[in-house]
């Protein structure tokens, strides 16, 4: 059985909250769980001392147990100093793509040919 810490989603429409929990990997995101070791409230300040509450023991017991965490809860676990998340980059993500890097060539090759002349 493959177990996730993840983001149970609850709270109202547009007003986000989250339980921290251990469930199996092919359960729904809002579905069974097997334990829930905290809460996230995104809504609170970034400072605030109750917008993330969770148990460190029993985290670190169920990611020794074989429990892989999320991207966003590993974010979170990283925060409180539970475990090490490496960081991630991915540099081709930001070059332009195919069409944008045409247009650009099109304008450098038109700026390049209405500057030749007045030399």
């Amino acid at each position: 059985m493959s177990l996730k810490i993840r983001l149970a989603r609850g709270g109202a429409k547009k007003r986000p909250f989250y339980r921290v929990v251990v469930a199996d990997s092919r359960s729904p995101r809002d579905g069974r769980y097997i334990e829930k070791i905290g809460y996230f409230d995104p809504l609170k300040e970034k400072d605030a001392a109750d917008r993330l509450v969770l148990d460190t023991e029993k985290a670190k017991a169920w990611i020794e147990k074989g429990a892989q965490p999320t991207d966003r809860v590993a974010r979170l676990l990283d925060g409180l100093g539970v475990m090490k998340r490496e960081a991630r980059s991915n540099p081709q993500k930001a070059q332009p793509k195919k069409k944008a890097q045409e247009r650009a060539a099109a304008a450098a090759a038109a700026a390049g040919a209405a500057e030749a002349p007045a030399a």
